[in-house]
């Protein structure tokens, strides 16, 4: 298990970023850490005018102890991931969980610098940008498709929008549950890469199989996605009548098929945009939730603010 010490500089920082906190009048604090730490000691730090102090983690292990202390734990399961991704998946998850609210200011404390040294801090705004990502709106589509399945999904469809294949921008479509009606929708557009396996190796919960469906996403075709995460097939033409659907303009075949599948059947529809990286989700044959490519997802607001100086260098 890591361990994150306590240090001088760490200190520091957490200084830093409550002063910022309480000045800014920020919801919340969130800390992008790289494994478990004194809880009580941070708690002692970080003073009670800051209310919500959200201590993030890639392994469940790692947080044990700090709900005790007053600091609401939260798992990325995102280990190794690049810190934008990190950080991100940590504001939709901690949305998701109805930890943090749509519209509000967050002080985030994450390493940019150095790997377990928490070094930088940011005041994140949620307001355009997550706009459509609010709690309602995933329980509704809970209802749907099991939660935690359908955000292995849509973080797939996150990571192939952001960094295409080869160089090259992809789009693709994942159409999630109700598959026996949304199979007889369907047509093969070709050999389907997926067929024979068994269902170890079509679950997305494996980052193996998701490897693979990176790959598949550069051909035609949609992928058929069941209920549990296990992709059923791929490279699927997705064939239903565009039925008093209305859309904006600009979106191409591929949105107006995952509309339409998502309207004619009890499915939600996952769309990645070729041109744009950007995500849609379809659900009732109604743009329900869109989130841009990564590096444009979360807005960063500068601010001027002078720490308190260290009469001590050693850590």
């Amino acid at each position: 298990m890591t361990v994150q010490k306590i240090t001088r500089q760490l200190t520091v920082i957490l200084d830093s970023a409550s002063k910022l906190a309480i000045e800014s009048k920020a919801d919340a604090m969130l800390l992008l850490l790289e494994g478990s730490t004194d809880w009580e000691r941070l708690r002692e730090i970080i003073p009670s005018e800051v209310r919500k102090v959200i201590v993030a983690t890639d392994h469940a292990d790692d947080l044990e102890g700090a709900a005790i202390h007053d600091l609401i734990p939260l798992v990325l399961n995102k280990e190794n991931s690049p810190l934008l991704e990190r950080l991100q998946h940590a504001l939709l998850e901690a949305v998701a969980d109805e930890i943090l609210e749509n519209q509000c200011d967050v002080i985030a404390v994450y390493s940019a610098f150095e790997q377990s040294r928490l070094d930088s801090m940011s005041l994140i705004r949620l307001d355009e940008r997550l706009r459509r990502l609010t709690s309602r709106d995933l329980q509704r589509l809970e209802s749907s498709v099991p939660l935690n399945n359908l955000k292995t999904v849509i973080d797939l469809a996150i990571q192939i929008g952001r960094e295409g294949r080869e160089g090259k921008k992809v789009g693709t479509m994942f159409v999630v549950g109700d598959t026996r009606r949304v199979l007889q929708h369907c047509k093969d557009s070709g050999f389907d890469p997926m067929r024979g396996y068994h269902r170890k190796g079509r679950d997305l919960h494996d980052p193996r199989v998701r490897e693979d469906i990176k790959e598949i996403a550069q051909m035609d075709g949609a992928f058929v996605v069941a209920p549990d995460g296990v992709v059923e097939k791929s490279r699927q033409i997705i064939e239903v009548l565009h039925e008093n659907l209305t859309l904006s303009k600009g979106l191409g075949s591929r949105h107006w098929a995952g509309a339409a599948i998502s309207q004619k059947t009890k499915a939600i529809a996952v769309v990645v945009s070729q041109s744009s990286g950007t995500v849609r989700l379809f659900q009732n044959g109604d743009l329900v939730l869109r989130i841009e490519p990564m590096e444009q997802a979360v807005k960063w607001q500068e601010f001027n603010y002078d720490p308190p100086p260290v009469t001590d260098s050693n850590d």
